[in-house]
């Protein structure tokens, strides 16, 4: 017989979801069987982005020793550092839960923090929507708006430095 004190709790959440399921299930089994779709179509659109993930993870674990990432993204990395933080925010595409993993074992190998705020920040910058906003605001609120993104980017980043004091690396 196994104790309820010896279940993980991630487990004991899914029992508890399982089970809230079940006893809405009796009530309004429509409700749940669209709740149960929905979470499963989200489920589809996200598995290929963690599989580009984990192969990312899986090649930065390969060819980027902590000592190549403190090089180009550590606390001594300097304007290089910045500067592919910028780069790196734009281009990347997918949610943000899907890339904390990510950030966790870079900043595990030695990425300055301050320069993961500014990676976050930029991922407000969407390649694929600026010619949607030309079309509807024009190019100069756009490129206005894309600049004022990173350059508060930046300004976000020097805060998170300030007020985060880290190791030296």
């Amino acid at each position: 017989m196994i104790k309820i004190k010896e279940i993980k709790k991630g487990t004991k959440f899914l029992l508890l979801v399982i089970l809230l399921y079940l006893i809405l299930g009796l009530c309004d089994f429509d409700l749940i069987k669209n709740g149960f779709l929905y979470t499963l179509n989200i489920f589809f659109k996200i598995v290929p982005i963690l599989f580009l993930l984990i192969l990312i993870n899986l090649l930065i674990n390969k060819y980027f020793q902590p000592k190549t990432i403190v090089k180009y993204l550590g606390k001594k990395s300097g304007f290089k550092g910045w500067g592919l933080s910028v780069i790196s925010g734009i281009l990347i595409s997918g949610p943000p839960y899907i890339l904390f993993p990510l950030l966790k074992d870079l900043k595990q190998k030695g990425m300055n923090q301050a320069l993961i705020a500014v990676f976050l920040y930029n991922r407000n910058v969407k390649i694929p929507f600026l010619p949607v906003m030309v079309y509807y605001f024009g190019l100069t609120y756009t490129a206005i708006l894309s600049v004022y993104i990173i350059i508060f980017s930046i300004f976000n980043g020097l805060l998170i430095k300030f007020f985060i004091k880290e190791n030296e690396r």
